[in-house]
């Protein structure tokens, strides 16, 4: 079944106050077409710069995540973005009038209500993955932090948060599929401790906080005279005096700070651009951990993006097509019969694997000082590959021909020699309509892509089968 990219139905606003600005500001939420992804537009400015919210353009980490256009800043985006991506959803332009997305209840539940409000359809287009298929790790030894991605076939996380805290103590959360998102994290409130608002405030931030937006964690005893003062400073009532929660609010979770943690990974990790496949696991993780985090995800797949993704290939698994069910497909044979197995296939796609052996027969005129498989003969097992993805669209293979058409943009990188393994991975470019079949193929020896092509072929109903329908 395919996966497909998905936008909201209808534009949605919200009102609230920036936690760090204190200003007053109204948010819109509006469809966008697909590969668009999630991007900020700042309406209040006469330029209204638009900043695509990828871990490129991240610019600050001071109590949230900030991401900036040249001196165009929008603040405090992870909780906007974590409610987006639990719902699945790709693509949203984002307008605001202000410098900061509204903290609203310091949670994000309101962005997943008026997010569901809006509704959510899907777009005629696939959407793309990053799959992790070997770890990738972020550490920072000094502050104790380290988040490793491992390969997984789902989106999973599990947080541990330590802050030597009596009253927090150690905390653990986990989410295993995004859709407990709504019951389990998305209400979840920021934190801060007591000893911290009277710096952060001298630090220009936190000028929208309250005790309606976020959890304050009073670790030491204090004087009443102490919480009087820090209230006076932001200007609220006067506070009491306890060890524990601050004015006795009501926790939703025992571990709701370590829920909160992960709703920002979640966040901070769309930045990344992708929907993930892959277990997280994050350990006293922040906004810059998780950022930086992201801009190492963002660097593999821009590499993925140019030079493809390998297929995994083992040896050892069962292939889809052995080389009898690959004779039954094709008509070609030995010599010129160039693909060994195929590996997986269907609709849309096709994998196929070729040993190359010093014992081919070609060897022995091309550079027989130094083997080289020649290009032309890369590019006809690459085709053959294709011919059994074509020919897997049509009820009666044998009844049918692949003759290609046209070869374009064709690549050779490295060269292919005895011994490697080629691992052909051909997806359709568009859908099969009237018998043309358009792809783009990649060749691989282990990682590393060595040739790609596009190529357009057209299927032919074979003379012998046309006579025995009139017949």
């Amino acid at each position: 079944m395919t996966d497909r990219q998905k936008t909201i139905k209808h534009e949605v606003s919200l009102k609230g106050v920036g936690l760090h600005t204190g200003v007053a500001v109204t948010m819109t939420f509006k469809p966008a077409n697909v590969d668009h992804g999630y991007k900020f537009k700042r309406i209040d400015l006469e330029k209204q710069t638009i900043i695509p919210a990828l871990a490129e353009f991240v610019v600050d980490t001071a109590r949230g995540t900030t991401i900036a256009k040249g001196d165009v800043r929008i603040s405090t985006i992870e909780h906007a973005l974590a409610a987006a991506y639990s719902l699945e959803i790709d693509n949203l332009l984002i307008e605001i009038d202000g410098p900061e997305v509204p903290i609203m209840d310091g949670s994000s539940i309101e962005f997943f209500k008026v997010l569901g409000e809006a509704g959510i359809e899907e777009q005629n287009a696939d959407r793309e993955y990053f799959v992790v298929h070997e770890n990738v790790r972020y550490v920072n030894k000094e502050k104790g932090i380290e988040i490793i991605a491992y390969p997984d076939d789902k989106y999973s996380i599990d947080v541990l948060i330590d802050f030597n805290s009596k009253v927090l103590g150690h905390q653990y959360a986990s989410i295993t599929d995004l859709s407990e998102f709504g019951e389990q994290i998305a209400s979840c409130r920021t934190f801060a401790f007591f000893s911290e608002l009277e710096p952060l405030f001298k630090n220009n931030l936190i000028k929208g906080g309250a005790l309606e937006n976020a959890i304050v964690i009073v670790e030491n005893e204090y004087p009443q005279e102490e919480f009087d003062r820090i209230a006076d400073l932001f200007n609220k009532p006067h506070l009491v005096a306890k060890r524990g929660i601050l004015n006795n609010v009501s926790l939703q979770f025992s571990n709701e700070p370590a829920r909160h943690k992960l709703l920002d990974v979640i966040g901070d990790l769309a930045l990344t651009g992708r929907r993930i496949k892959g277990k997280i696991i994050a350990k006293r993780p922040g906004h810059y951990a998780n950022t930086e985090f992201a801009k190492q995800i963002r660097q593999i797949v821009k590499f993925e993006q140019k030079n493809g993704v390998a297929p995994r290939y083992n040896p050892d698994e069962h292939p889809v097509k052995d080389i009898k069910g690959i004779m039954e497909t094709l008509p070609h044979r030995p010599p010129f019969l160039l693909i060994d197995k195929i590996t997986h296939l269907d609709e849309n796609s096709v994998v196929g694997v070729k040993s190359v052996s010093m014992n081919e027969g070609f060897f022995v005129g091309h550079f027989p000082g130094e083997p080289v498989m020649p290009g032309v003969l890369q590019i006809e097992a690459m085709a053959q590959a294709g011919g059994i993805l074509a020919l897997n669209n049509v009820e009666v293979p044998s009844e049918w021909s692949t003759y290609f058409l046209k070869i374009d943009n064709v690549r050779f990188k490295q060269k292919v020699i005895p011994g490697d393994t080629l691992i052909f991975k051909l997806e359709l470019i568009t859908p099969i309509r009237r018998g043309i079949v358009h792809m783009r193929g990649q060749a691989f020896v282990g990682t590393t892509l060595v040739m790609d092509a596009e190529m357009m072929a057209q299927l032919v109903k074979n003379k012998v089968a046309e006579l025995a329908k009139k017949q």
